[in-house]
């Protein structure tokens, strides 16, 4: 699936536009895994712990909005964003959307 945060997408037309679509996923720190963070804190950097959990978060977000623009018969998505709010202490919901729509070679 093609998929680009611009508007358009180069060497293509749009012949449809599908909607909106959209990946959620709502992810909470492990005890274990806040121990971890904490200790990484305390030697500065990148916190490892942190960093895989977001990606893993945003990663699952994307692959849920492709299977919903899939479901629509697209195959690309335009102007794709994230964004992330904290649902409670510890609990953050990723959303990952964008504009389903089907291309074709200009």
């Amino acid at each position: 699936m093609h998929n680009t945060t611009c508007l358009t997408l180069t060497g293509f037309r749009v012949t449809q536009e599908l909607g909106t679509v959209r990946g959620i996923v709502v992810r909470s720190r492990s005890i274990i895994g806040n121990i971890g963070a904490g200790l990484q804190t305390l030697f500065g950097g990148d916190i490892t712990l942190f960093t895989e959990l977001c990606e893993h978060a945003r990663q699952d977000a994307y692959e849920r909005m492709c299977a919903h623009a899939t479901a629509l018969g697209a195959n690309a998505i335009l102007g794709l964003r994230y964004d992330a709010t904290e649902v409670m202490g510890g609990v953050t919901e990723v959303l990952c959307y964008g504009t389903a729509v089907v291309v074709t070679p200009a």
